[in-house]
């Protein structure tokens, strides 16, 4: 079935918990693709340089390098998922610049969400995926799906503790929940936003209300980061990146 690309004009809030405990919140543009559709805006596109675009090789495998769809589809087949249709959502490229702390692969059947990966990037060049499948034959949106961290996200905590996911994928909003348990540390962190068919004007107008796109989202993890770090919190080097591409 074909897939207008979507706007999610969403909100993101943080929850750092335990030592340096602190909130914050921010509002951030995502897109939600069918990355088989050929249709969309002008000002968006896919694979070629735009106002506003996704790039295959920035997603689905070896960050940089990715194969986009077919990595994807490989991982639901090989964990016994079957769909649909997959969607991708991301925060898209402005202009050459592009930044995703996380995507997400939503593997969809009968409008519901039957699988998931989390692809989670950090900001030395890491990328590490959390397949999320249900125990049932759906993800109803009260289930917790949970999985071992495996890579270093932030230096100012430690490569431990579990993630639990819960999806919330609905016709006209979306909520992911991802809940860092750690020794009574971690962190909590929710996207949640309404639904939209992407159109040029409003690609304008979240670039006149957020402007810089993913530009703005590395200035505000550094910007958090420099917080922590003047108000005394431990800095810990980035370690090696885990072998498996996916957990």
């Amino acid at each position: 079935m074909s897939h207008w690309p979507e706007h999610i004009a969403a909100r993101t809030v943080h929850r750092r918990k335990g030592s340096g405990a602190r909130t914050f919140s921010y509002n951030v543009d995502f897109v939600m693709i069918d990355p088989k559709a050929t249709t969309g805006p002008a000002l968006f596109s896919r694979n070629r340089f735009n106002l506003l675009s996704v790039w295959d090789r920035d997603h689905g495998g070896q960050r940089g390098s990715g194969s986009g769809l077919a990595w994807a589809e490989q991982v639901f087949n090989d964990h016994g998922v079957r769909s649909e249709q997959i969607l991708l959502l991301t925060q898209p490229r402005f202009l050459w610049v592009g930044f995703n702390p996380v995507s997400f692969w939503l593997a969809m059947r009968n409008g519901a969400l039957v699988g998931a990966i989390a692809e989670v990037n950090n900001t030395f060049g890491d990328r590490h995926n959390y397949l999320c499948v249900p125990e049932g034959s759906v993800i109803s949106p009260d289930a917790t799906l949970s999985a071992k961290k495996q890579m270093h996200v932030s230096p100012f905590q430690e490569v431990s503790g579990e993630y639990l996911f819960n999806f919330n994928i609905l016709t006209e909003k979306l909520s992911i929940k991802i809940n860092l348990s750690e020794d009574g540390a971690g962190f909590f962190a929710n996207l949640a936003g309404h639904r939209a068919p992407l159109r040029s004007r409003t690609i304008l107008g979240m670039l006149f209300k957020r402007p810089f796109g993913a530009l703005r989202t590395i200035v505000l993890i550094y910007w958090q980061a420099l917080k922590l770090k003047l108000q005394g919190e431990t800095y810990r080097p980035r370690p090696a990146p885990p072998q498996e591409e996916i957990s």
